[in-house]
């Protein structure tokens, strides 16, 4: 079990800091920027400030890690709408990491002014005040899930930030976002960072609809979902499902041509977990066993045709 003296701050380009995880490799955020990451790759592609005027917000932290997003969501929507009532649900394996970015006072310079939420959650796993309800369950994200779809949380927005998929392949798995979807309202909206071929074929596997959201500090566009809607259902709902897809960042992202290309390649073949509980190393030879007999193209062929591209997208 890790401790607090196993996590050191590491400076980000845009002044915040993160850390470094010895267990996977990598860091938690990217060199460019940790809180701009927060923003602009969570908060702003799952609407949360167009959605901050009404009376109760739902969110789940897949992967809470530092706190980073759920603090950049509490900030954002409250600056809105103060008294808006959020219920929060992260999960999070190692309680020690928040803890540890409390203690290193990583939210210092973000001026930030729930600093004392973000602490008790961190440490008492739990939270409640008149306009917050928010809990941190630590364990494994594939078995607290299902404690959260039991809960009868329908989240607004679902944040998917676990570490990359070849290095953490259990949360970007067919079957556990497929645990996802169900506890995503069905206006809700789920952003992540990744943009890899095998993350969004899992969640069209879920039955969400896709779109990219903007680079932040890189190449590589994040995706944004949510719940796929018949035509016949949206003709019936009028002119307030009309503002609903206008709000929808996948509805006005669309994949390019590109990245729909990217999904009939061999880099589309998805990460699977069957009973949600295999090693990493199961579900990584389980997908490569799939890619060699496999009928898709090359991805490698696809890259030479799009290598003129600006965008560039992992395999």
């Amino acid at each position: 079990m890790s401790n607090l003296k196993d996590f050191t701050p590491e400076i980000t380009a845009d002044g915040s800091f993160t850390f470094f995880s010895k267990e996977f490799g990598e860091s938690f955020h990217s060199h460019y920027g940790a809180r701009q990451e927060s923003f602009f790759k969570f908060v702003e592609p799952t609407q949360l400030t167009l959605k901050a005027n009404k009376s109760m917000l739902r969110l789940l932290d897949v992967c809470y890690g530092l706190g980073y997003n759920t603090a950049a969501a509490l900030q954002s929507i409250w600056a809105v709408n103060p008294n808006c009532y959020v219920e929060i649900i992260g999960l999070e394996q190692n309680p020690v990491v928040p803890q540890a970015a409390i203690a290193h006072h990583l939210f210092d310079n973000w001026n930030y002014e729930h600093t004392k939420i973000l602490t008790q959650l961190a440490f008492e796993q739990q939270v409640q005040t008149n306009y917050l309800r928010a809990r941190l369950l630590i364990g494994d994200a594939r078995i607290t899930i299902r404690e959260v779809y039991n809960s009868g949380l329908r989240a607004d927005a679902i944040f998917l930030d676990p570490f990359s998929p070849p290095q953490c392949p259990q949360l970007w798995t067919v079957e556990f976002i497929k645990q996802l979807a169900l506890c995503l309202d069905e206006d809700g909206l789920l952003a992540t960072y990744s943009c890899a071929a095998a993350v969004r074929t899992a969640l069209l596997a879920a039955g969400l609809q896709i779109g990219s959201t903007p680079p932040v500090g890189r190449r590589s566009p994040g995706t944004v979902a949510a719940h796929l809607r018949g035509q016949g259902e949206k003709e019936t709902r009028g002119q307030e499902d009309t503002e609903n897809r206008k709000s929808h960042s996948c509805f006005s992202a669309p994949l390019s041509q590109a990245e729909q290309e990217h999904l009939l390649t061999r880099a589309a073949i998805p990460y699977r977990d069957p009973q949600l509980k295999d090693s990493a190393d199961v579900i990584l030879k389980r997908r490569q066993q799939e890619q060699q007999t496999s009928s898709f193209e090359p991805t490698s062929r696809w890259r030479k045709r799009w290598l003129s591209e600006t965008k560039i997208f992992p395999v």
